[in-house]
């Protein structure tokens, strides 16, 4: 792995357990925040951290050769590719989910991301790591760093599988391993669709921002329509 690459995979294992315990240690030993608030607001200064430092490392990555060979996409067709993409993204995680429910017999519902709603419910800023920082980390992480790499030596599948692999073991949510895998590769193929890391970013914030504002903002209205939906129902059996 070239060095820059190499920087960005340890600065993100770095920004992922020391410093995040360190920023964590710090608001309770000398600001006295735990809990939630102690949660979202480290993550807050560790992805902000570890993104600067990700984009440092990477600032002059284009200029010495960096990136995947070929033509990139124009300014219309990355345009174009990003809004494809979210649709692309949001079948393909669908997709997979359903083939863990009907065929796995495992529920759709995420530990990992219902941790992190919840996380988001008490202190709302907390959105911005899962909605904007987080994504934008892991694409320069997982696709340009890990996949880039590994697809200018092997191919397509052999670098998708593997950094989507990575992408979705890191997740700690096992049980739907599947799920983040396929976004992996649809994430993957729109890099190299484009050869434009921003286009798999604009996908992967954009799914991500879907979801917590779903079930952040919108909570309370998704209950009631789950509510309303689990009254009929009861309604209608009462007829068969």
């Amino acid at each position: 792995m070239t060095k820059r690459y190499l920087l960005v995979v340890f600065a993100y294992i770095v920004m992922q357990t020391g410093l995040a315990i360190l920023v964590s240690w710090l608001l309770i030993r000398y600001f006295a925040i735990s809990g939630a608030l102690n949660i979202g607001l480290s993550s807050i200064i560790t992805f902000t951290i570890g993104l600067i430092a990700i984009l440092l490392i990477l600032r002059k990555d284009e200029d010495r050769g960096g990136g995947l060979p070929g033509k990139k996409a124009t300014v219309p067709e990355t345009i174009a590719w990003s809004l494809i993409g979210i649709f692309l993204v949001f079948a393909t995680q669908t997709v997979a989910g359903l083939i863990e429910q009907q065929l796995l017999g495992i529920d759709q519902g995420s530990e990992n991301t219902a941790q992190l709603v919840e996380v988001a419910q008490d202190f709302l800023p907390f959105i911005l790591v899962v909605a904007i920082l987080g994504p934008i980390i892991e694409e320069l992480v997982f696709r340009k760093a890990i996949f880039g790499w590994i697809y200018v030596r092997t191919n397509f599948f052999v670098a998708a599988l593997i950094s989507s692999i990575i992408f979705a073991v890191i997740h700690f949510d096992f049980e739907h391993i599947l799920v983040y895998a396929a976004m992996g590769f649809s994430f993957a193929f729109l890099y190299v669709k484009t050869k434009r890391i921003i286009v798999p970013i604009i996908s992967h914030m954009a799914i991500n921002s879907f979801v917590v504002i779903v079930q952040v903002v919108f909570a309370e209205q998704l209950a009631e329509i789950m509510e309303q939906y689990e009254q009929q129902s009861s309604f209608i059996q009462l007829f068969f």
